[in-house]
């Protein structure tokens, strides 16, 4: 199973990038896809999710600048950011969830810089 994460990079403040997500080694249409920031905090906060079925969850700290996304077909998961802010800088990480079986992989991470 890989969760390969992209898309990270510096980005000036009120910049936009787009991370994905590609599945490979799951049954990707079966699986909830999740975003999460590793940022100053210590733990790991969730910022976007979709389920299986396409319903979105979006975090208070980038409602209203991100949207996720999926496509079945392309086995891929998609986090557009727009308007970001210095706060949004750390590592994404990607999380596929299949609940009734309590599986649950990670990826490795994508880094997003925003400078001030």
């Amino acid at each position: 199973v890989q969760l390969q994460a992209s898309g990270g990079g510096l980005v000036q403040a009120g910049g936009s990038l787009r991370l994905s997500c590609a599945a490979s080694g799951i049954l990707f249409e079966n699986f909830d896809m999740a975003w999460y920031h590793e940022g100053t905090g210590p733990h790991r906060e969730l910022v976007a999710a979709i389920s299986r079925s396409g319903r979105t969850t979006i975090a208070d700290s980038v409602e209203g600048r991100s949207s996720a996304s999926r496509d079945n077909q392309k086995a891929t998961f998609y986090l557009q950011m727009d308007r970001l802010r210095p706060e949004d800088t750390g590592v994404y990480y990607c999380n596929a969830e299949f609940l009734e079986y309590k599986t649950n992989f990670w990826g490795k991470g994508t880094l997003v810089t925003v400078s001030s």
